[in-house]
């Protein structure tokens, strides 16, 4: 009622409004007012009929006839709802000369038959109930299996991947250690070719410097030293020249059995090195393998396990 008073005051609003308007605007304020009271009147007709509409069901839900007090008086299946001379075989009613039991009749058959059906639908249903439930029951079962097998799949997966990562990172070490070795190997020949020149550069330069091919003069000089050199006395080096250029020829040849004997020990060193974490990562995938093994023999047993409670169930 608000909203109709609401409109009504807007209706006569545009009424006197469109008394002030102008000629030019007078038929866009008339159609206006048209549609205006187009809508009121169609609110109206929903408000009747939503008014009619409630008495209806009021009527419907709160006056029945059931609920009038004369209606046993009209009632048309007071017939229908009225007790039968004989309700059963217990019935008070059923006096010794009523006339109303005789031999032979079972008036309680059709209610046993619907007992007796009533209780075959129940023993039915609760048989249905008992397949429903045995095969939900089945059904968490086998998805309760799937998740389990699944889990020991991922399990077994996420173990190799370890597996595998561990032997990446252990063949990446060795990578990196070979690399290592064989750099400073690089390296130690290169200081030994370097040592070696320089040796041979020393040792041809003590010998272009040296008595043996300068001819030093001083040995032709007389005892006195007052003479010049003694021809007819050279006879070439003396014996300590010789004995310390044989010496100095033997210490050459010592050093370089020496370091020729320690390359050797080196390159054995090395060799027992490389042999050494060769035979560790043998021994090493050796002990994965009889682990992935072992690992494979517990997982098929408890395989076969669970496949004989399967068949089992």
């Amino acid at each position: 009622h608000a909203e109709l008073l609401q409109l009504l005051v807007i209706f006569l609003a545009g009424k006197c409004t469109c008394q002030a308007l102008s000629l030019e605007k007078l038929p866009t304020a008339m159609k206006k007012n048209d549609k205006l009271i187009c809508l009121l009147d169609e609110r109206q007709k929903n408000e009747i009929k939503e008014i009619n509409r409630a008495f209806i069901e009021f009527h419907k839900n709160f006056q029945k006839p059931e609920t009038r007090r004369e209606f046993d008086l009209n009632d048309p299946q007071a017939l229908k709802k009225d007790l039968p001379a004989r309700v059963s075989d217990d019935d008070p009613r059923c006096s010794v000369s009523g006339m109303q039991k005789f031999e032979g009749e079972d008036i309680n058959s059709e209610k046993r038959k619907k007992f007796q059906q009533e209780q075959l639908r129940e023993w039915s249903l609760q048989q249905q109930k008992d397949v429903k439930n045995a095969l939900a029951d089945q059904k968490f079962e086998d998805d309760l299996y799937d998740k389990f097998r699944i889990e020991l799949d991922r399990k077994i997966m996420e173990e190799q991947r370890k597996e595998e990562e561990s032997r990446r990172i252990i063949c990446t070490a060795t990578k990196n250690f070979n690399k290592i070795q064989a750099a400073e190997l690089d390296y130690k020949n290169e200081l030994e070719k370097a040592q070696k020149i320089k040796d041979d550069m020393d040792e041809i330069t003590s010998l272009l410097r040296g008595d043996l091919l300068n001819e030093n003069p001083e040995q032709a000089i007389g005892r006195s030293g007052k003479h010049p050199v003694l021809v007819d006395r050279w006879k070439g080096m003396t014996q300590e020249q010789l004995m310390a250029i044989r010496e100095a020829q033997k210490e050459q040849v010592q050093e370089k059995l020496r370091v020729r004997e320690q390359e050797r020990r080196t390159d054995a060193e090395w060799d027992r090195q490389r042999l050494q974490a060769a035979r560790t990562l043998l021994l090493f995938e050796r002990q994965q393998q009889r682990e992935n093994r072992v690992h494979r023999q517990d997982l098929d047993d408890v395989n076969a396990v669970l496949s004989e409670e399967q068949k089992a169930k």
